[in-house]
């Protein structure tokens, strides 16, 4: 038995979609007014002074606090049945399926929200390790629910959830320097659709 571990912004889609799931889920108003007071932090960001961690913790907690969970669901459902079939990479999802059609166990671990890859990866019939929000009362907090699932924590939480030994080989496909360590894990690792080298 094999193990296929993919990323998924930028491995499986064309690009990052939490920007477009923003868009898409946060009230026009409060979008406008995020996009302003945010912009300090996102620039910061692509220059590299500021964590992308604590990026998309503001934005998280600017975007949805206080939002109904029950609306923020079908606001991800919405997203993951309507825009996520037009960002994908086709060759990214031919080797998926190369994956699943050898009876590989096939994962999507990403830093994205649970809020729309549960439902992508249920309408797939795929695993799924990734970031998820926190709840309380029916309403979002504005925070996560544990630690962003990027960096070392994609190897905590894969390793805690799957048994390595139990796997012939391992296979692993990642865009950014967040995957670098889950990449670390594979025989076969692959990164921006060419063999990694370590």
């Amino acid at each position: 038995m094999n193990l296929a571990l993919f990323d998924f912004d930028g491995t499986l889609t064309v690009r990052e979609m939490m920007p477009g799931f923003m868009h898409a889920a946060v009230a026009p108003t409060r979008l406008a007014v995020g996009k302003i007071l945010l912009a300090p932090w996102v620039l910061g960001y692509r220059a590299g002074w500021v964590s992308g961690n604590r990026v998309r913790a503001s934005i998280v907690d600017f975007g949805f606090r206080g939002v109904p969970e029950a609306r923020l669901q079908a606001a991800g459902r919405a997203f993951a049945n309507d825009v996520l079939p037009g960002v994908l990479r086709e060759d990214a999802m031919t080797r998926l399926h190369w994956h699943r059609a050898r009876g590989d166990t096939v994962v999507v671990v990403s830093g994205g929200l649970e809020t729309y890859l549960s439902h992508w990866c249920q309408a797939h019939d795929l695993e799924l390790v990734c970031s998820r929000l926190e709840v309380r009362d029916g309403r979002m907090t504005g925070r996560y629910h544990g630690a962003q699932c990027v960096g070392e924590e994609k190897v905590r939480r894969i390793r805690e959830r799957y048994d390595l030994s139990r796997y012939e080989r391992i296979h692993a496909y990642g865009d950014t320097h967040e995957d670098h360590a889950m990449l670390g894990l594979a025989h076969e690792a692959w990164y921006r659709g060419q063999p990694w080298q370590r």
